[in-house]
């Protein structure tokens, strides 16, 4: 296969070295809007680098998408009309309107497209899915979810909320695992300074309760700053068993209790650490979609329904109320 890779930042640096280590990539061609770092990353992996996407079109059996937020959409819309598969990092769009009319126009393609939420790939996270669909959780009574980063973004991240930026991945994931889809949220959140980082890295918290459509209430936080690591984690309580996803020795979390279990060192400290083998799982997944070997794991409608979470949350963290996702047109 010939797949082009856009984006040569910190996650396309990593999905370039994952193509190219695929038995099935025969051919990879890298852009990015600074050349200098697409040549980096081709340097590293044997690849050979183009000035655009549009020049890479005709010669491309895939696309995988890890340039910046703003241009997610054209080049989704550019792989449907040139009828090339495509991968693409969250999120599609920066507003729902513009992600309505990708998801439309994708879906009138036919073309087959898989969004880049990775934890849909964790061991982890698969082996809870799999005890809620086998029935052996019962009932979920509840829910808890959290992100914490170990450090916020860096200066000029263009940023759009914790909720959408960050917890939006607790979003996607919780509808994967529980099966459930949600009906209302009550979110609320605060911004704080910490001199370490500095006035224009501030720190954004999030805090969201979510009732889900069999009664399940899920409650999330979201954190851009946790001085241990990188804490990513899930919990299910239900009728028949308590199962946490995420209670690793190297857990970024201390215990105080005079015979707890003490942090094991290293502790992840960015996202790569904590899913580097979901990270690379997806992109496998998404080379059997391009083949036509399977279908995508992870929809252009799964994202927008994470991203119509997050703007649900959006809303009633200003209007201080609950809000129904049936709002969230």
């Amino acid at each position: 296969m010939r797949i082009g890779l856009i984006g040569a930042g910190r996650i396309g640096i990593f999905h370039g070295q994952t193509l190219a280590a695929h038995p099935e990539v025969t051919d990879l061609y890298v852009t990015d809007p600074l050349l200098d770092r697409a040549q980096a990353v081709a340097d590293d992996v044997a690849a050979q680098v183009v000035p655009n996407a549009e020049a890479m079109v005709g010669d491309i059996d895939a696309m995988v998408i890890a340039a910046a937020t703003d241009v997610h959409a054209p080049l989704m819309l550019l792989a449907a009309e040139a009828g090339i598969p495509v991968f693409c990092e969250k999120p599609i769009a920066g507003g729902l309107p513009a992600t309505n009319e990708v998801v439309e126009r994708v879906r009138a393609s036919g073309v087959p497209a898989q969004i880049g939420f990775q934890r849909r790939f964790d061991a982890g996270y698969r082996a809870a899915k799999q005890l809620v669909d086998d029935g052996s959780l019962g009932h979920l009574y509840a829910v808890r979810g959290n992100t914490h980063d170990y450090e916020p973004p860096p200066p000029g991240y263009v940023d759009s909320g914790i909720y959408v930026d960050t917890q939006v991945h607790d979003f996607d994931i919780l509808r994967f695992v529980t099966g459930q889809e949600a009906v209302e949220v009550y979110a609320t959140g605060a911004f704080t300074t910490a001199d370490e980082f500095g006035d224009d890295r501030p720190i954004e918290t999030g805090a969201v309760i979510i009732t889900l459509s069999e009664g399940t209430q899920a409650l999330m936080s979201g954190i851009r700053h946790s001085p241990v690591g990188h804490d990513v984690r899930m919990e299910l309580f239900g009728v028949g068993d308590s199962v946490s996803v995420g209670l690793a020795p190297s857990l970024p979390l201390r215990s105080v209790e005079p015979d707890g279990v003490a942090v094991v060192e290293p502790t992840p400290k960015t996202f790569l650490d904590r899913f580097a083998p979901a990270y690379r799982a997806e992109i496998d997944a998404f080379i059997d979609v391009a083949q036509g070997r399977a279908s995508s794991p992870c929809t252009p409608e799964d994202a927008r329904e994470a991203q119509r979470i997050g703007i649900a949350c959006n809303i009633s963290r200003a209007e201080r109320r609950p809000v129904r996702l049936e709002e969230v047109t």
